[in-house]
Protein backbone atom coordinates (compact mmCIF):
# COMPACT_ATOMS: atom_id res chain seq x y z
CA UNK A 1 0.00 0.00 0.00
CA UNK A 2 1.31 3.38 -0.86
CA UNK A 3 2.98 4.63 2.70
CA UNK A 4 1.78 8.46 1.39
CA UNK A 5 -1.95 7.93 1.92
CA UNK A 6 -2.96 8.53 5.40
CA UNK A 7 -4.71 5.80 8.28
CA UNK A 8 -7.63 7.48 7.88
CA UNK A 9 -7.93 7.36 3.98
CA UNK A 10 -6.80 3.70 4.00
CA UNK A 11 -9.74 3.11 6.08
CA UNK A 12 -12.01 4.63 3.81
CA UNK A 13 -10.59 2.55 1.18
CA UNK A 14 -12.56 -0.27 2.71
CA UNK A 15 -15.47 1.51 1.86
CA UNK A 16 -18.00 0.63 -1.11
CA UNK A 17 -17.87 4.16 -2.21
CA UNK A 18 -20.33 3.30 -5.52
CA UNK A 19 -22.78 1.77 -3.05
CA UNK A 20 -22.82 4.82 -0.84
CA UNK A 21 -23.59 6.91 -4.01
CA UNK A 22 -26.67 5.08 -4.97
CA UNK A 23 -27.67 5.50 -1.35
CA UNK A 24 -27.45 8.99 -1.94
CA UNK A 25 -29.39 8.98 -5.12
CA UNK A 26 -32.42 6.95 -3.80
CA UNK A 27 -33.05 9.71 -1.32
CA UNK A 28 -31.62 13.31 -3.73
CA UNK A 29 -29.31 13.88 -1.15
CA UNK A 30 -27.21 16.35 -3.44
CA UNK A 31 -30.28 18.31 -3.91
CA UNK A 32 -29.55 22.07 -3.46
CA UNK A 33 -25.81 20.94 -2.33
CA UNK A 34 -23.17 22.95 -4.07
CA UNK A 35 -20.32 22.60 -2.23
CA UNK A 36 -21.07 20.17 1.10
CA UNK A 37 -21.71 16.91 -0.60
CA UNK A 38 -23.20 13.88 1.22
CA UNK A 39 -19.88 12.00 1.83
CA UNK A 40 -18.46 15.48 2.92
CA UNK A 41 -21.05 15.48 5.37
CA UNK A 42 -20.45 11.42 6.12
CA UNK A 43 -16.56 12.09 6.97
CA UNK A 44 -17.19 14.69 9.05
CA UNK A 45 -18.96 12.54 11.32
CA UNK A 46 -16.87 10.07 10.49
CA UNK A 47 -14.03 11.75 11.90
CA UNK A 48 -16.11 13.10 15.00
CA UNK A 49 -16.89 9.66 16.05
CA UNK A 50 -12.62 8.09 15.51
CA UNK A 51 -11.45 11.40 17.32
CA UNK A 52 -13.77 11.89 20.23
CA UNK A 53 -15.16 15.71 18.93
CA UNK A 54 -17.76 16.67 20.65
CA UNK A 55 -19.12 20.03 19.19
CA UNK A 56 -19.64 21.52 15.51
CA UNK A 57 -17.05 23.94 16.59
CA UNK A 58 -14.35 20.99 17.85
CA UNK A 59 -15.10 19.43 14.31
CA UNK A 60 -14.47 22.11 11.96
CA UNK A 61 -11.42 23.48 14.40
CA UNK A 62 -9.47 19.98 14.34
CA UNK A 63 -10.59 19.34 10.53
CA UNK A 64 -9.20 22.50 9.59
CA UNK A 65 -5.81 22.40 11.34
CA UNK A 66 -5.28 19.57 8.54
CA UNK A 67 -6.58 21.12 5.64
CA UNK A 68 -3.86 20.30 3.46
CA UNK A 69 -3.78 16.38 4.04
CA UNK A 70 -8.19 16.86 3.81
CA UNK A 71 -8.76 16.83 -0.15
CA UNK A 72 -6.31 13.56 -0.71
CA UNK A 73 -9.01 11.98 2.33
CA UNK A 74 -12.04 12.93 -0.01
CA UNK A 75 -13.60 16.61 1.07
CA UNK A 76 -14.25 18.45 -1.52
CA UNK A 77 -16.11 21.27 0.64
CA UNK A 78 -14.97 23.73 3.18
CA UNK A 79 -15.87 22.26 6.61
CA UNK A 80 -17.67 24.75 8.60
CA UNK A 81 -19.77 24.22 11.81
CA UNK A 82 -23.05 26.10 9.57
CA UNK A 83 -22.63 24.15 6.90
CA UNK A 84 -22.23 21.09 9.13
CA UNK A 85 -25.18 21.79 11.41
CA UNK A 86 -27.59 22.69 8.13
CA UNK A 87 -26.60 18.95 6.65
CA UNK A 88 -27.87 17.44 9.92
CA UNK A 89 -30.84 18.97 9.87
CA UNK A 90 -31.95 18.93 6.42
CA UNK A 91 -29.95 15.60 4.67
CA UNK A 92 -32.17 12.65 4.99
CA UNK A 93 -31.06 10.64 7.62
CA UNK A 94 -31.82 7.55 5.54
CA UNK A 95 -28.68 7.62 3.72
CA UNK A 96 -26.63 6.58 5.94
CA UNK A 97 -29.08 4.02 7.31
CA UNK A 98 -29.20 2.27 3.79
CA UNK A 99 -25.31 2.94 3.30
CA UNK A 100 -25.48 0.93 6.76
CA UNK A 101 -26.98 -1.75 5.66
CA UNK A 102 -24.86 -1.77 2.82
CA UNK A 103 -21.97 -2.47 5.48
CA UNK A 104 -23.92 -5.03 7.40
CA UNK A 105 -24.26 -7.24 4.44
CA UNK A 106 -20.69 -7.12 3.73
CA UNK A 107 -19.12 -7.58 7.40
CA UNK A 108 -21.93 -10.56 7.60
CA UNK A 109 -20.50 -11.94 4.74
CA UNK A 110 -16.69 -11.66 6.63
CA UNK A 111 -17.83 -13.23 9.55
CA UNK A 112 -20.04 -15.95 8.66
CA UNK A 113 -17.60 -18.59 9.00
CA UNK A 114 -16.46 -17.42 12.81
CA UNK A 115 -17.38 -20.11 15.36
CA UNK A 116 -19.35 -19.33 18.36
CA UNK A 117 -19.72 -20.72 21.67
CA UNK A 118 -22.32 -22.82 21.35
CA UNK A 119 -22.43 -25.99 19.04
CA UNK A 120 -25.37 -25.14 16.46
CA UNK A 121 -25.79 -25.55 12.83
CA UNK A 122 -28.27 -22.75 12.07
CA UNK A 123 -27.68 -19.03 12.70
CA UNK A 124 -28.26 -17.86 16.43
CA UNK A 125 -29.19 -14.54 16.71
CA UNK A 126 -29.72 -11.66 20.23
CA UNK A 127 -32.10 -9.43 20.29
CA UNK A 128 -32.75 -6.33 22.03
CA UNK A 129 -32.53 -2.32 23.09
CA UNK A 130 -30.57 0.03 24.68
CA UNK A 131 -31.50 3.42 25.61
CA UNK A 132 -30.11 6.58 25.09
CA UNK A 133 -30.91 9.28 27.87
CA UNK A 134 -31.55 12.76 26.01
CA UNK A 135 -32.05 16.51 27.58
CA UNK A 136 -36.02 17.28 27.50
CA UNK A 137 -35.29 20.60 26.57
CA UNK A 138 -33.44 20.20 23.79
CA UNK A 139 -34.96 17.29 22.14
CA UNK A 140 -38.66 17.52 23.63
CA UNK A 141 -40.31 15.25 20.26
CA UNK A 142 -38.00 12.37 22.40
CA UNK A 143 -40.16 12.66 25.41
CA UNK A 144 -40.04 9.38 27.59
CA UNK A 145 -40.90 10.44 31.11
CA UNK A 146 -42.17 13.76 32.92
CA UNK A 147 -38.62 15.10 33.18
CA UNK A 148 -36.61 13.16 30.71
CA UNK A 149 -36.15 12.23 26.76
CA UNK A 150 -34.41 9.71 25.13
CA UNK A 151 -34.23 7.24 22.30
CA UNK A 152 -34.29 3.52 22.14
CA UNK A 153 -31.82 1.99 19.77
CA UNK A 154 -33.38 -1.69 18.81
CA UNK A 155 -30.65 -3.91 17.49
CA UNK A 156 -30.60 -7.72 16.69
CA UNK A 157 -27.09 -9.42 16.73
CA UNK A 158 -25.56 -12.03 14.48
CA UNK A 159 -23.79 -13.91 17.69
CA UNK A 160 -21.01 -14.87 15.31
CA UNK A 161 -18.75 -11.21 14.70
CA UNK A 162 -20.84 -10.15 16.74
CA UNK A 163 -22.61 -8.02 13.65
CA UNK A 164 -25.71 -5.90 14.10
CA UNK A 165 -27.88 -7.23 11.43
CA UNK A 166 -30.88 -4.87 12.09
CA UNK A 167 -31.67 -1.54 14.03
CA UNK A 168 -34.08 0.38 14.46
CA UNK A 169 -34.38 4.05 16.24
CA UNK A 170 -37.54 4.73 18.39
CA UNK A 171 -37.95 7.26 20.69
CA UNK A 172 -37.83 5.86 24.40
CA UNK A 173 -41.64 5.69 25.00
CA UNK A 174 -42.12 2.37 22.15
CA UNK A 175 -42.18 -0.52 24.30
CA UNK A 176 -39.17 -2.83 23.31
CA UNK A 177 -41.74 -6.17 22.66
CA UNK A 178 -43.49 -4.45 19.74
CA UNK A 179 -40.44 -4.40 17.65
CA UNK A 180 -41.13 -7.89 16.92
CA UNK A 181 -43.68 -7.22 14.48
CA UNK A 182 -41.12 -5.49 12.55
CA UNK A 183 -38.50 -7.45 12.70
CA UNK A 184 -38.04 -10.24 9.61
CA UNK A 185 -37.35 -13.42 10.97
CA UNK A 186 -34.90 -15.74 9.15
CA UNK A 187 -36.72 -19.39 8.84
CA UNK A 188 -34.58 -22.09 11.12
CA UNK A 189 -32.45 -19.36 12.55
CA UNK A 190 -32.69 -19.21 16.65
CA UNK A 191 -33.43 -15.67 18.39
CA UNK A 192 -32.41 -15.17 22.29
CA UNK A 193 -33.88 -12.67 24.03
CA UNK A 194 -35.05 -11.27 27.40
CA UNK A 195 -38.24 -11.32 29.29
CA UNK A 196 -39.12 -8.42 27.97
CA UNK A 197 -40.08 -10.06 24.61
CA UNK A 198 -42.72 -11.92 26.32
CA UNK A 199 -45.40 -11.73 24.25
CA UNK A 200 -47.11 -14.58 23.61
CA UNK A 201 -48.88 -14.15 20.03
CA UNK A 202 -45.58 -12.43 18.88
CA UNK A 203 -43.77 -15.47 20.28
CA UNK A 204 -46.41 -17.66 18.41
CA UNK A 205 -45.52 -15.55 14.97
CA UNK A 206 -41.96 -16.38 14.76
CA UNK A 207 -42.84 -20.21 15.83
CA UNK A 208 -45.13 -20.19 12.70
CA UNK A 209 -42.55 -18.42 10.80
CA UNK A 210 -40.51 -21.74 11.18
CA UNK A 211 -37.83 -19.89 13.36
CA UNK A 212 -36.93 -20.41 17.07
CA UNK A 213 -36.76 -18.43 20.33
CA UNK A 214 -35.12 -18.96 23.60
CA UNK A 215 -36.72 -16.39 25.77
CA UNK A 216 -36.55 -16.17 30.00
CA UNK A 217 -40.25 -16.71 31.44
CA UNK A 218 -41.52 -14.05 33.59
CA UNK A 219 -42.20 -14.81 37.19
CA UNK A 220 -45.84 -15.28 37.10
CA UNK A 221 -45.87 -17.89 34.12
CA UNK A 222 -48.88 -19.60 34.52
CA UNK A 223 -48.57 -23.10 33.23
CA UNK A 224 -49.73 -26.86 33.11
CA UNK A 225 -47.32 -29.67 32.97
CA UNK A 226 -47.71 -32.72 30.59
CA UNK A 227 -44.87 -34.58 30.91
CA UNK A 228 -40.66 -34.43 32.28
CA UNK A 229 -37.97 -34.74 29.84
CA UNK A 230 -34.65 -36.35 31.85
CA UNK A 231 -32.07 -33.81 33.24
CA UNK A 232 -28.68 -33.27 34.36
CA UNK A 233 -28.46 -31.15 37.49
CA UNK A 234 -24.91 -31.72 37.66
CA UNK A 235 -25.13 -29.49 34.41
CA UNK A 236 -27.35 -26.97 36.58
CA UNK A 237 -30.42 -28.29 34.74
CA UNK A 238 -33.29 -28.47 37.64
CA UNK A 239 -36.53 -28.81 35.20
CA UNK A 240 -37.22 -29.82 31.68
CA UNK A 241 -40.65 -29.89 30.92
CA UNK A 242 -43.31 -30.04 28.10
CA UNK A 243 -46.03 -27.07 29.04
CA UNK A 244 -49.40 -25.37 27.98
CA UNK A 245 -50.25 -22.06 28.81
CA UNK A 246 -53.20 -22.11 31.14
CA UNK A 247 -54.51 -18.37 31.17
CA UNK A 248 -57.22 -17.47 28.96
CA UNK A 249 -54.80 -14.99 26.63
CA UNK A 250 -51.82 -16.38 26.84
CA UNK A 251 -53.62 -19.95 25.73
CA UNK A 252 -55.00 -17.62 22.88
CA UNK A 253 -51.78 -16.33 21.63
CA UNK A 254 -49.59 -19.21 21.96
CA UNK A 255 -51.81 -22.41 21.60
CA UNK A 256 -49.35 -25.20 21.10
CA UNK A 257 -46.75 -26.77 23.27
CA UNK A 258 -44.10 -25.13 25.10
CA UNK A 259 -40.91 -26.50 26.42
CA UNK A 260 -39.75 -24.96 30.27
CA UNK A 261 -36.33 -25.37 31.52
CA UNK A 262 -35.32 -24.44 34.86
CA UNK A 263 -31.74 -23.64 35.02
CA UNK A 264 -28.98 -22.70 37.68
CA UNK A 265 -26.10 -20.54 36.98
CA UNK A 266 -23.78 -21.91 39.43
CA UNK A 267 -21.45 -18.73 38.58
CA UNK A 268 -23.87 -16.16 39.79
CA UNK A 269 -25.97 -18.87 42.14
CA UNK A 270 -29.06 -17.42 39.96
CA UNK A 271 -32.14 -19.33 39.25
CA UNK A 272 -33.36 -18.85 35.28
CA UNK A 273 -36.11 -20.21 33.67
CA UNK A 274 -36.27 -20.50 29.78
CA UNK A 275 -39.27 -21.08 27.20
CA UNK A 276 -38.39 -22.18 23.83
CA UNK A 277 -40.00 -23.84 21.46
CA UNK A 278 -36.95 -25.57 20.02
CA UNK A 279 -37.58 -29.26 21.28
CA UNK A 280 -34.35 -30.84 19.58
CA UNK A 281 -31.51 -29.15 21.34
CA UNK A 282 -30.31 -30.59 24.61
CA UNK A 283 -31.72 -27.96 28.03
CA UNK A 284 -27.99 -27.12 28.69
CA UNK A 285 -27.72 -26.02 24.92
CA UNK A 286 -30.82 -23.78 25.64
CA UNK A 287 -29.18 -22.07 28.23
CA UNK A 288 -26.12 -21.58 26.91
CA UNK A 289 -27.94 -19.96 24.18
CA UNK A 290 -29.52 -17.47 26.56
CA UNK A 291 -25.95 -16.86 27.78
CA UNK A 292 -24.54 -15.62 24.21
CA UNK A 293 -27.73 -13.03 24.58
CA UNK A 294 -25.13 -11.09 26.59
CA UNK A 295 -22.98 -10.77 23.25
CA UNK A 296 -26.03 -7.64 22.56
CA UNK A 297 -25.57 -6.10 26.08
CA UNK A 298 -21.91 -6.17 25.40
CA UNK A 299 -22.34 -4.29 21.65
CA UNK A 300 -23.89 -1.99 23.83
CA UNK A 301 -21.90 -0.92 26.25
CA UNK A 302 -18.94 -0.89 23.15
CA UNK A 303 -20.36 1.64 21.25
CA UNK A 304 -21.51 4.10 24.26
CA UNK A 305 -18.04 3.98 25.39
CA UNK A 306 -16.01 4.15 22.06
CA UNK A 307 -18.34 5.83 19.72
CA UNK A 308 -20.13 9.00 20.27
CA UNK A 309 -23.60 8.61 20.47
CA UNK A 310 -24.27 10.10 24.09
CA UNK A 311 -24.05 13.47 23.17
CA UNK A 312 -25.51 15.12 20.51
CA UNK A 313 -24.04 17.59 17.52
CA UNK A 314 -27.80 18.04 16.62
CA UNK A 315 -31.12 18.08 18.23
CA UNK A 316 -33.74 17.50 16.00
CA UNK A 317 -34.97 14.07 14.77
CA UNK A 318 -32.64 13.84 11.37
CA UNK A 319 -29.16 14.93 12.96
CA UNK A 320 -29.70 12.30 16.23
CA UNK A 321 -30.67 9.49 13.63
CA UNK A 322 -27.51 10.61 11.25
CA UNK A 323 -25.54 10.67 14.02
CA UNK A 324 -26.64 7.01 15.47
CA UNK A 325 -26.02 5.59 12.02
CA UNK A 326 -22.75 6.73 11.03
CA UNK A 327 -21.71 5.90 14.11
CA UNK A 328 -23.20 2.23 13.45
CA UNK A 329 -21.18 2.75 9.98
CA UNK A 330 -17.86 3.44 11.94
CA UNK A 331 -17.92 0.31 14.05
CA UNK A 332 -18.47 -1.55 11.05
CA UNK A 333 -15.93 -0.20 9.00
CA UNK A 334 -13.75 -0.90 11.48
CA UNK A 335 -14.85 -4.15 12.13
CA UNK A 336 -14.27 -4.87 8.22
CA UNK A 337 -10.87 -3.36 8.23
CA UNK A 338 -9.81 -5.54 10.90
CA UNK A 339 -11.18 -8.94 9.19
CA UNK A 340 -9.84 -7.70 5.48
CA UNK A 341 -6.48 -6.87 6.93
CA UNK A 342 -6.21 -10.44 8.79
CA UNK A 343 -5.42 -7.89 12.23
CA UNK A 344 -5.12 -10.37 15.80
CA UNK A 345 -6.76 -7.85 18.28
CA UNK A 346 -9.64 -7.22 19.91
CA UNK A 347 -12.11 -4.64 17.82
CA UNK A 348 -11.82 -2.13 20.86
CA UNK A 349 -7.61 -2.15 20.25
CA UNK A 350 -7.80 -1.83 16.61
CA UNK A 351 -10.12 1.14 16.95
CA UNK A 352 -7.70 2.24 19.92
CA UNK A 353 -4.72 2.54 17.72
CA UNK A 354 -6.06 3.86 14.33
CA UNK A 355 -7.82 7.11 16.52
CA UNK A 356 -3.85 7.90 17.62
CA UNK A 357 -2.91 7.22 14.03
CA UNK A 358 -5.60 8.82 11.86
CA UNK A 359 -3.35 11.50 10.18
CA UNK A 360 -0.37 9.19 10.11
CA UNK A 361 0.79 8.32 6.53
CA UNK A 362 1.76 4.71 7.16
CA UNK A 363 0.20 1.08 5.96
CA UNK A 364 -2.30 0.25 9.09
CA UNK A 365 -1.50 -3.34 9.13
CA UNK A 366 2.43 -1.63 10.09
CA UNK A 367 1.05 0.65 12.40
CA UNK A 368 -0.87 -2.10 14.52
CA UNK A 369 2.17 -4.72 14.26
CA UNK A 370 4.30 -1.38 15.92
CA UNK A 371 1.99 -0.43 18.59
CA UNK A 372 0.92 -4.33 19.72
CA UNK A 373 4.49 -5.30 19.85
CA UNK A 374 5.37 -1.72 22.00
CA UNK A 375 2.57 -2.60 24.20
CA UNK A 376 4.25 -6.31 24.57
CA UNK A 377 7.23 -4.63 25.25
CA UNK A 378 5.50 -2.54 27.70
CA UNK A 379 3.95 -5.26 29.93
CA UNK A 380 6.97 -7.34 30.15
CA UNK A 381 9.03 -4.58 31.38
CA UNK A 382 6.12 -4.47 33.97
CA UNK A 383 5.58 -8.19 34.73
CA UNK A 384 9.65 -8.02 34.90
CA UNK A 385 9.21 -5.27 37.62
CA UNK A 386 6.93 -6.98 39.73
CA UNK A 387 9.29 -9.98 39.81
CA UNK A 388 11.97 -7.71 40.77
CA UNK A 389 10.38 -6.79 43.83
Amino acid sequence: MNTGITVFKQLLQHLPRYEFNLCVRRYNGEYRARKFSSYDQFLCLAYAQMTGRESLRDIETCLNSHKEKLYHIGFRGDVSRTTLADANERRNWCIFQDFGQVLIGRAQRLYQDDPIAVELKQPLYAFDSTTIDLCLSLFPWAEFRTTKAAVKMHTLIDLRGPIPTWVTITTGKVHDVRMLDQLTVEKDAIYAMDRGYVDYARLYAIHQQGAFFVVRAKDNLKFKRLYSRPKDKEAGVRADQIINLVTLKSKKGYPEHLRRISFVDKERSKRLVFLTNNFDVTAETVAAIYKQRWQVELFFKWIKQHLRIKSFIGTSVNAVKSQIWVALCIYLLVAITKKELGVQCSLYTFLQILEVNLFEKRPILSVITDALRQKNNIDDEIQLNLFNY
